[in-house]
Formats: structure tokens, C-alpha cells, sequence
């Protein structure tokens, strides 16, 4: 009788014990392949998905904001995903290859961000509306700028040479609204490089028996890192950002470099494929 009694206290206790929630795990990395799609839902419209390797792609729609995104990685090294959403909330995970994944979908909560692009400071001095939009937009060209620059990923060989001095067009990214052409200008001769102008223009080529050309100049919404003299032996990244923008089969993009006091002259000619296909 004892005993019956002693089990019925210890299965009394053991039934009614209150359920405890288990604690959530944070997410701090994902794994994904080439072979599937690993789909990430956000609280709020994804603005800005960056990876930091070549090896990692992260696709989202850039121009109709939307909640998710989808991961895909080839064998190699880990890395980084940098996510901001549209009300400036920031994720940020390691990104890993595996062969064989254990999940293909994450749901994000707003918690898991690890802050703002813009925190909140207390007694700052109200300004307006529409300057304090265009601050934001330069503020953004310049980080996503110096991001491209230190980003190694290029788009193809458009390189142009003339005397030592080569003119490059390392990579060519679209995101939201624009498209950002990462250029490079290299001194490898033994004088300084004065740089007079870099002009960016598109060029529409006439077809028929007399050929002809027609160049109109644009100028660019924002240049990061434009120099005014390329020392001897070294390299100068700079990038241009202009609006969005495609070219038909009859056009293509001109770069104009022009040495100042100097004939160091290059023309480097972006066919309109790496226009239409940006990274």
C-alpha cells in the first residue's frame, strides 16, 4: 500500500509539472548548395541582400521589394550574408556549402536583428523631409561604393591599355535603381598619371555602307574615389553610379580616360551584354 502510494505522488508530480518552453536557438548560420534553394522570410521587405564571397549568390527581387530570398552556394570557403530590410533592420549570418542540407527554409523574426542601418539618436536636430532623404542617398552611395571596391568579383576582361596606363572595368552591379560601374585605373610606367577627365558615355552606331557613330555623355548620379593623379606603380579604384539603364545590339557604353598635359589617352568600349547582365 506504501508503495502504490509513493508511485501515485511521483506520477502525480511527473504528469501535472508545469510545460517549460524551450528556449530558441538564434540563427546564426546557414547552409546551402547548387543543387537547391534555401528560402529566408523577413519581417519586413528585403531592401539589400550582399554576400561576401563569390561562391554564395543571394537572389531577391530588386525591384518590387518582396519578403524573402533565396541561397545557393558552391564548394568553398565560408563567408558572410549582410540583409537590411526596408525599415532599416539589419541581419547578418555565416553562410557555409554543404552537400546535404537539413533545412531549406528559415523564418526570421524581428528580434533576431542585429540593429539599424540608421539608429535613433535622442535630441538630434529635426531636419527635413526632403534633405534628409538626399543625405540617406549619399550616405548609401558611399558604403555600397567602398563595399564594391573592397568586393572581389568581376564581371569580365574589359581592359584597355595605353603607354603603362590600363583602364578596367572590374565589375558593373545593379541594385534597387542604379547600376555601379567599379573601374580601375592602373600606373605601371615611371610618371605620374594627372588625370584631366573620365567621361562615361553611350555610343549608337550607324549601320549600312557609311558607318558612323554618335556619342551622348552622361554624367553620373554620385563617383566614389575619383582621383586627380595616379602615382607611378599604382592603382586607383573609383566607381561611377548611374541610373539604371539597357542597351539594344547597335550600342554600347564608352569610357573616355584623358591624361591632362598629356597624351596618355584610352577609349574603353563596355559592350552592351555586360550592360544588360549585371552582377
Amino acid at each position: 500500500m506504501k508503495t502504490n502510494i509513493l508511485f501515485l505522488l511521483f506520477f502525480t508530480s511527473f504528469a501535472f509539472r508545469p510545460c517549460v518552453a524551450q528556449e530558441r536557438k538564434i540563427l546564426d548560420t546557414i547552409f546551402a548548395n547548387e543543387q537547391k534553394n534555401v528560402a529566408l522570410f523577413f519581417p519586413e521587405p528585403i531592401r539589400q541582400g550582399i554576400t561576401g564571397s563569390d561562391n554564395f549568390v543571394f537572389t531577391y527581387n530588386r525591384e518590387t521589394e518582396q519578403h524573402f530570398g533565396l541561397l545557393q552556394a558552391k564548394p568553398g570557403k565560408e563567408s558572410n550574408l549582410l540583409v537590411i530590410n526596408s525599415n532599416g533592420s539589419v541581419f547578418s549570418y555565416i553562410v557555409r556549402y554543404k552537400e546535404q542540407l537539413d533545412q531549406l527554409n528559415y523564418f526570421v523574426l524581428e528580434s533576431d536583428t542585429i540593429g539599424n542601418e540608421k539608429p535613433v539618436v535622442i535630441g538630434e536636430s529635426p531636419i527635413q523631409k526632403g534633405d534628409l532623404n538626399e543625405r540617406d542617398k549619399t550616405s548609401y552611395y558611399d558604403k555600397f561604393c567602398s563595399f564594391l571596391v573592397e568586393r572581389k568579383q568581376r564581371i569580365g576582361r574589359l581592359t584597355k591599355r595605353n603607354q603603362s596606363i590600363i583602364l578596367s572595368v572590374e565589375n558593373i552591379v545593379f541594385e534597387k535603381e542604379e547600376l555601379y560601374f567599379v573601374i580601375y585605373i592602373e600606373n605601371k610606367s615611371s610618371l605620374d598619371y594627372d588625370l584631366n577627365f573620365l567621361n562615361f558615355g553611350i555610343e549608337t552606331r550607324q549601320k549600312g555602307k557609311k558607318k558612323s557613330s554618335q556619342t551622348i555623355y552622361h554624367e553620373p548620379l554620385f563617383t566614389y574615389g575619383l582621383p586627380t593623379r595616379v602615382k607611378e606603380g599604382e592603382t586607383e579604384k573609383l566607381v561611377y553610379v548611374l541610373p539604371k539603364f539597357s542597351l539594344g545590339d547597335d550600342r554600347r557604353v564608352i569610357l573616355e580616360l584623358n591624361e591632362k598635359n598629356g597624351g596618355r589617352n584610352i577609349k574603353l568600349k563596355v559592350p552592351q551584354k555586360y550592360i544588360n547582365n549585371p552582377n
